[in-house]
């Protein structure tokens, strides 16, 4: 199975839930692989901490290849790195990921992830793709090559607006591209229980008939912890209310 975590809002929680749900994956006894297609990198100091990947091992290595055909020749496992944790493995994102884009979105090198993915599913049981907060090269590439998409949802009105715009962009993605593409689910991230509004926005996405998955993320300065050892709360805590419900999200995808 692959999944893609995409909204084109940024600060939604997007590299938390990618690298928290590939984690709890991992912990199940899945062979995992989380791809980082963010050139931020988010995702990939969750899992790794701070050190900094070299280019060419990285996602960056991966796609630079594809512009100089004499030297494209290595698949995908080439510029996977281990983690810290078993069974979780990650093609780590690097800041030159911006200055590929351009070139490799004119060369129309958007199929290049999935047939990458497709010589490495015997590989994997699941994978994982964070992408930009934007609908870019990256972003396309990843939809083209998932089965399923997962949306994050901060409970705002402006993340309300980007919600129905970023649907409608999938659609197209998979009218285009991808047929067998879904949007698995809307997942709602830092939700208040006790705060009238995510209370009442999220039960208008509910009766509007929207895929909207449940538990709810809470909020929890926790997750900031998290962050800051680079221990996703499955490892961190596994006992905490927000590890109990990215479990319990895991799931119920699964």
């Amino acid at each position: 199975m692959r999944r893609v975590v995409f909204n084109q809002k940024g600060g939604v929680g997007k590299s938390t839930i990618t690298a928290n749900l590939a984690a709890v994956a991992a912990r199940r006894g899945k062979k995992v692989l989380l791809i980082d297609l963010d050139p931020q990198g988010n995702a990939s100091q969750y899992l790794s901490g701070s050190l900094q990947p070299v280019a060419e091992k990285s996602a960056a290595g991966f796609f630079g290849q594809m512009l100089n055909i004499s030297m494209y020749s290595k698949d995908l496992q080439d510029f996977v790195s281990d983690t810290p944790f078993d069974a979780l493995q990650l093609l780590a994102s690097h800041p030159e990921l911006s200055e590929l884009m351009v070139k490799l979105e004119s060369r129309y090198k958007m199929f290049k992830l999935k047939e990458a993915l497709d010589q490495v599913a015997a590989d994997f049981d699941e994978i994982w793709i964070d992408t930009p907060p934007a609908l870019n090269f990256f972003t396309r590439s990843a939809l083209i090559a998932a089965d399923r998409c997962l949306i994050p949802f901060d409970c705002d009105a402006f993340s309300r607006q980007a919600l129905y715009n970023l649907m409608a962009s999938v659609e197209e993605i998979r009218a285009d591209h991808n047929p067998a593409l879904q949007v698995e689910g809307i997942v709602v991230n830092q939700f208040q229980p006790r705060a009238s509004l995510p209370v009442r926005l999220v039960a208008e996405l509910r009766a509007e008939g929207l895929p909207v998955l449940d538990p709810p993320l809470s909020a929890s300065v926790k997750i900031r912890e998290s962050h800051d050892v680079a221990r996703p709360m499955i490892y961190l805590d596994p006992k905490h209310k927000l590890a109990v419900e990215f479990a319990a999200l895991y799931d119920k995808l699964a």
